[in-house]
């Protein structure tokens, strides 16, 4: 594993996807990212940690366009200007993100044998609480008597 930090282009596929985004034509660059994260969701056999790395850094770039999002602000990262994404891309991100962590995943258990595993489990779930935030307490209507 290419990593040198837990953000999610802190390893070379998460760079060279990047790369490829920033090299794809301005308006294929949301199906880029689609066709990414769509992979990675539909898996059902062990997920290769390559196609985890591109999925989370696929999410990240469809998180930081959400409130509270990060922006992706690593050299790393791609340099070229994004798309608004679809807001469909969100369940996808997801979807993706919940299959990295799951069992049968190879990024997963990369990690889980390290030190910084509960750290990038962490990040993970920052990025899936930004694409599907939990929805607030809701008042109740006062009862009339």
């Amino acid at each position: 594993m290419g990593t040198w930090d837990l953000g999610p282009f802190e390893n070379d596929t998460a760079a060279d996807f990047a790369g490829t985004l920033d090299g794809t034509a301005p308006d294929e660059r949301e199906s880029l990212v689609r066709t990414t994260l769509g992979r990675v969701a539909r898996a059902r056999d062990y997920l290769d940690g390559s196609e985890g790395e591109e999925a989370v850094a696929a999410a990240a770039l469809v998180a930081a366009q959400c409130p509270g999002g990060e922006p992706v602000s690593t050299a790393y990262g791609p340099k070229e200007a994004l798309p608004v994404f679809s807001g469909d891309l969100r369940p996808l991100a997801v979807e993706a993100l919940d299959r990295v962590v799951a069992g049968e995943s190879e990024l997963a258990a990369l990690w889980d044998e390290t030190t910084s595993g509960p750290q990038w489990r962490e990040g993970i779930g920052r990025l899936r609480a930004v694409l599907a935030p939990e929805p607030g307490p809701r008042e109740e209507a006062p009862h009339d008597v």
